[in-house]
């Protein structure tokens, strides 16, 4: 094979080694937008089913940096995950919250709505960020209807929760 020849071949592989992972980003960009449209509506209806508001990780940093004051609730599902990390000055509500139109005790560790109750504070005008892991997770959004449902006015879900916190690179509190 000639040097031409050997050349060529060599830049041919080449592009066919670098057009496959193109070709396979470009479908893969379209599956991950229809990803992206699934979730974005679900979070839609959620917040429109809950009657709560959402916040941002940047608009949740600046509200605790200017000390302006909240009630945040983490509803991680483990003990451990609160203490090894959360937003600043959150609560932990460990049990599940029930999506359900009634409290069950069953569902929730005997846990009850004057447990939840408790934790919110009793000024039912009071701001409160409710959050959990990620944007997927439920556990806020159970958090923010049934805060709404007992009365609370001022309710936010946190939706990206303490992964876009800490993809932020914001501090995180731990529990030592």
């Amino acid at each position: 094979m000639s040097k031409w020849m050997l050349k060529l071949t060599l830049v041919s592989v080449l592009v066919a080694v670098l057009a496959v992972p193109a070709m396979a980003f470009m479908d893969n960009k379209f599956e991950k937008e229809l990803e992206k449209e699934t979730d974005a509506v679900k979070l839609v209806r959620q917040v429109q089913q809950g009657g709560y508001d959402l916040v941002t990780t940047a608009e949740l940093k600046g509200w605790i940096d200017s000390g302006k004051p909240m009630v945040i609730i983490d509803t991680m599902p483990f003990e451990a995950s609160y203490k090894k990390e959360h937003v600043p000055g959150a609560l932990q509500f460990l049990f599940p919250i029930p999506d359900m139109p009634t409290w069950d005790t069953k569902e929730t560790d005997g846990k009850t709505q004057a447990d939840f109750e408790t934790l919110l504070g009793p000024d039912k005008d009071q701001l409160i960020v409710i959050y959990c892991g990620f944007v997927k997770c439920t556990r806020s959004h159970n958090g923010a209807a049934w805060a709404k449902k007992l009365g609370y006015k001022n309710v936010y879900r946190y939706s990206g929760g303490i992964f876009a916190w800490k993809g932020a690179k914001y501090e995180i509190e731990k529990v030592e």
